[in-house]
């Protein structure tokens, strides 16, 4: 059904006069959002690259270390529904606009700390001011271009989005070629500085009768999804098996499920569950999820390969994602334009299979020339951009016009759960895989310290002697931590142990990594090959009334030229 409940809160503007053209005004409010979203998504990346030098200058330890990235992306996920109610409710460009200014001043405070955990609350905060953005930027879209032109509207968003991550690492890798890691908190606050001064130059719109805000609802699942990553994040590091990382997965799932008792009790609640019956409402949630668990997953373990065994620095890896980036700018808008017009589910379930397929094959196949990471990214970029579009199209197209806010934000919480998953999925078999596989090398270090020990005793130099004999223990266990750690102390005995013991500690570290790992991108594809053919037969042929069970809704400002009516 067309309501004409969601408004414009502005006075007419050009695209009212024509609704089926591209105005230049919606080409600015496009280009607002996306900027808003890029600055968001970027921000979720950033610290991954500059990790490295943060945590020595703030004595970060492990756990603290992992916070720093992780604590944005929970309070993000958590709160993402909430806020596109929000949106709806009290007019999108206000959520975007001071969602914006918390991230704005969140992003500046760590440049004044030194404290690892008032740092890790900050990145907190940032997270809630993103959780306002995100959803903003794909309703603005979606309720002010014409409807005509909002698949080539919703393409450019979804292409943005998923380069972002890219656009993140580039950024800082540029950054700390010059500057300290302070530099990426400044860009970041510029940034939203600058979104917030264009942001009032475009319209706004909401739901002109909002029902009562479900504040239970919001509560539960906030607290369900925050729940769940929480244990997703945890495991990885403290085992699956840890009684708090079982107590966070399984109140998280309970919480899902007591989320939807109060959503189906209520006249008007939050999300209503129901719209996941539409074939094209959750095969497009389900659909995204994937994507993001395939290319988040993928970007942990390329990246460390790209870093920690091919030698690039953080610009360099950047750089090397480039193909990833631009094949995916541009299938995006050929894999909407083909679904809208032909048929969405014989490009979404292709596309998945082809983004699974590249996947796999980083896993399958022997390599360690750029050039042959860059052709099967492009083939995995290539599926992904075919798919990612469609995706959000369909959950769009197919959510009432006054609760656009709340279908970005599952369109979101989607993209934010399914890369937590791949993350963690990833993260755990490279982790069971390398402990698994490193102890050889571990103890061969340990041996050769307590030899060299030995060897300083017998000489007369007893406390020397013990000393060193005493760091093979630390060596050793550095070395079984990661890759990362193992290569740091590689670079060190290159420096103060002669021999071939360092090339040693290197080699062996990055063998028991790489093994694993492709254990992992394996793992990672096959998921999304099997999603791809649940796909082939949930996904229904058109975005249209028949496939979802509703009317494609018009924008407010198109209302009255809706051939519909």
């Amino acid at each position: 059904m067309t309501r004409s409940s969601d408004v414009p809160m502005a006075e007419k503007s050009p695209v009212t006069a024509a609704p089926d053209r591209l105005t230049l005004r919606a080409i600015w409010l496009i280009a607002v959002a996306c900027g808003a979203l890029s600055a968001v998504v970027a921000a979720m990346a950033a610290l991954n690259t500059a990790l490295a030098e943060i945590a020595p200058d703030i004595e970060a330890d492990a756990g603290q270390i992992t916070w720093l990235v992780d604590g944005y992306t929970l309070t993000l996920a958590a709160l993402l529904l909430p806020a596109g109610a929000l949106g709806d409710r009290f007019g999108r460009r206000g959520m975007l606009i001071g969602g914006m200014v918390v991230f704005g001043v969140a992003s500046l405070l760590p440049v004044f700390l030194n404290d690892p955990n008032m740092i890790i609350a900050t990145r907190c905060l940032a997270g809630a001011g993103a959780a306002l953005v995100m959803p903003a930027t794909l309703s603005l879209i979606t309720s002010g271009v014409p409807e005509s032109k909002r698949p080539l509207a919703v393409s450019i968003w979804a292409g943005v989005a998923g380069a972002g991550a890219i656009g993140g690492f580039f950024v800082t890798g540029i950054l700390l070629e010059f500057f300290s890691w302070h530099s990426i908190f400044i860009t970041f606050a510029v940034a939203s500085a600058v979104i917030v001064a264009v942001a009032f130059t475009v319209d706004t719109s909401r739901d002109a009768n909002p029902p009562r805000f479900d504040v239970r609802g919001s509560v539960t699942s906030a607290v369900a999804i925050a729940a769940f990553v929480f244990g997703l994040i945890e495991g990885p590091v403290r085992g699956w098996d840890d009684p708090l990382v079982l107590i966070a997965l399984i109140g998280g799932l309970a919480l899902v499920g007591a989320f939807i008792y109060l959503e189906l009790s209520r006249d008007h609640p939050l999300l209503d569950v129901r719209l996941f019956r539409r074939r094209a409402f959750g095969s497009g949630a389900f659909a995204i999820a994937l994507q993001f668990l395939g290319s988040f997953g993928t970007f942990f373990l390329i990246l460390q390969r790209l870093q920690l065994v091919l030698g690039y620095s953080p610009l360099q890896s950047a750089v090397a994602m480039f193909p990833l980036v631009i094949v995916v700018m541009v299938m995006s808008l050929l894999g909407n334009w083909l679904a809208v017009r032909f048929n969405f589910r014989a490009v979404l379930a292709p596309g998945m299979f082809v983004f699974g397929i590249g996947i796999v094959l980083l896993g399958a196949l022997t390599y360690s020339e750029y050039w042959v990471i860059a052709i099967l990214l492009s083939v995995m970029a290539f599926g992904l951009g075919v798919a990612t579009a469609p995706a959000t199209t369909a959950i769009m197209v197919s959510t009432p016009v006054e609760n656009q806010g709340v279908g970005s934000a599952v369109n979101d919480t989607a993209r934010e759960l399914g890369a937590a998953i791949g993350m963690a999925l990833a993260g755990s078999i490279v982790a069971a895989g390398y402990t698994a596989r490193i102890g050889a090398t571990a103890d061969r270090a340990r041996e050769q310290f307590q030899t060299m020990g030995d060897q300083l005793i017998s000489g007369g130099q007893q406390a020397r002697g013990e000393m060193v004999a005493a760091q093979g223990d630390v060596v050793a266990e550095n070395i079984g931590r990661s890759l990362a750690e193992a290569k740091a102390v590689s670079e060190q005995l290159e420096q103060n142990v002669p021999g071939d013991l360092a090339r040693t500690v290197l080699d062996g570290a990055q063998q028991a990594f790489l093994h694993p790992s492709n254990q992992a991108y394996i793992v990672l594809g096959a998921l999304v090959i099997a999603g791809s053919a649940v796909l082939a037969f949930w996904a229904p042929n058109r975005l249209d009334e028949k496939a979802t069970g509703t009317t494609v809704v018009a924008a407010p400002s198109d209302q009255e030229q809706d051939p519909r009516r």
